[in-house]
């Protein structure tokens, strides 16, 4: 067994089904920078602590960089034999260093390193996507910005409720957003403890220092128990968590911009580049990335579901099922950064219909809340002009009017508390710009809200 690391406890050479069937590698080579990242980390502790001389660490630094090297330039070539990225670096190491490369792994096991390389690969990936749902609230506030005065129906079970801002529902989104990025920014700040030091399970009889390697990794501490180390995969879980949880905003939002595509409601146009065509009916106009991302949300939630499975009763420390973790996290962040740059170019082009927006919010009564707290503030009971309302509401639809085509006598005789001011004060622009309670659709309440917005878009 002398082509295996490990091979010298073994007398038959491993299966070539069972090294296919076990290998990580293939899922892996995005770990490989990190993984050099944390070797030079360690190879510098070691000679600091006199376990290796200097010149040992200067030929393994000088191989490591190689390596990098060939792993930048796409030269580094894998072999499905040496399982994961671990062993595929030493082994290369190996070849260009001689056996000075064998002295790299004293003091850790692959169980401490494969959970450094996925804090550190994965505090890369968080920065890079929190940039990217930064740059979407950018655009939803642009949206917001340019059709401050747009008018349009709020929903609620999908009926029409009552008139609000466009920019009022758009800015939503970016509230939803604000809260993945916290979450992200919560899992990041937990990333923070370095595991190497950790070994198989039990620490290291070397006299290593394990705040050195954390100081070159930029970790401000490192983790307190050896055996939770190496079992530790919450950080993979909460991962899959907090993207699932932002992949739900994102099909909430397909969904609705699906929805106000189509011939019913005409509220928005997506441009042609983000839509397809139909292969028979020649007048289609697909909203297909918009399907698209919300049926994806499907393998968003089986990927947190997978992990939480895998984990599930695991004993301690360190177990093979372990390394099953990586499809599923490699996938969710491939399928978030993806669907987060997508929707914020479909955003930046999508066109508003104002005037068609407009009109919806004058159907299905949405002012007619507006006449109830009218004659509230008369005095009347807000449960009897409910009441009082929905009578009214009841004689337009027999009637085939809305609310203010009613003439002023007929509504008198609904209740003598309604005058000639009703008129003013059921209007649209009237219903909307007297929700001036905070965080309500007035336009100066959104406008004030887009302006906090814009000071969360600069936090760190």
């Amino acid at each position: 067994m002398k082509d295996k690391l490990w091979g010298g406890r073994f007398n038959e050479a491993t299966n070539k089904l069972v090294e296919k069937y076990t290998a990580s590698l293939p899922v892996e080579p995005r770990l490989a920078l990190f993984d050099i990242e944390g070797s030079v980390a360690h190879c510098k502790m070691l000679a600091f602590k006199g376990i290796i001389s200097n010149d040992e660490k200067e030929q393994i630094l000088n191989g490591l960089e190689q390596i990098k090297q060939e792993f930048i330039e796409n030269k580094f070539i894998f072999d499905i034999s040496d399982e994961d990225i671990h062993m595929a670096i030493e082994k290369r190491l190996k070849e260009i260093i001689g056996v000075v490369a064998g002295k790299l792994h004293t003091a850790r096991s692959r169980n401490d390193q494969t959970t450094l390389d996925s804090h550190l690969q994965m505090r890369a990936y968080i920065k890079d996507i929190v940039k990217e749902l930064k740059n979407l609230q950018s655009v939803i506030i642009k949206q917001a910005q340019d059709n401050i005065s747009v008018i349009m129906p709020g929903f609620t079970h999908l009926q029409t409720a009552q008139p609000i801002l466009f920019s009022h529902w758009i800015m939503a989104y970016f509230w939803m957003i604000n809260r993945d990025i916290l979450r992200f920014k919560e899992l990041y700040n937990r990333l923070d403890e370095c595991p190497l030091g950790a070994a198989a399970l039990a620490g290291t009889t070397f006299d290593i220092d394990r705040f050195f390697v954390a100081k070159e990794l930029n970790f401000s501490k490192v983790s307190e128990n050896s055996i939770d180390t190496v079992s530790n995969r919450d950080h993979m879980i909460e991962f899959c968590s907090v993207s699932a949880i932002c992949f739900s905003h994102f099909s909430r939002l397909c969904e609705e911009l699906i929805l106000f595509m189509s011939n019913d409601y005409k509220f928005i146009e997506l441009s042609d580049d983000f839509c397809t065509g139909s292969s028979i009916m020649p007048q289609k106009k697909n909203p297909d990335v918009c399907e698209k991302m919300r049926g994806k949300s499907g393998r968003m939630y089986g990927n947190l579901m997978a992990m939480l499975t895998i984990m599930k009763g695991l004993p301690l420390a360190y177990n093979t099922d372990m390394s099953e973790d990586k499809a599923q996290v490699y996938d969710s962040m491939d399928t978030l950064f993806d669907s987060v740059v997508i929707l914020s170019k479909m955003l930046e082009k999508m066109k508003i219909n104002a005037d068609i927006m407009k009109k919806a919010a004058t159907n299905g009564f949405s002012n007619a809340t507006d006449l109830a707290d009218y004659l509230a503030k008369k005095g009347v009971a807000f449960r009897n002009a409910h009441e009082i309302t929905g009578k009214i509401v009841n004689y337009a639809i027999k009637n085939n009017k809305k609310l203010e085509e009613i003439d002023l006598k007929t509504l008198q005789e609904f209740s003598t508390q309604i005058s000639d001011d009703i008129y003013e004060n059921i209007s649209l622009i009237t219903c909307v710009n007297k929700r001036m309670s905070y965080g309500g659709t007035a336009t100066k309440m959104v406008e004030i809200q887009i302006q906090n917005a814009l000071k969360e878009l600069q936090k760190a």
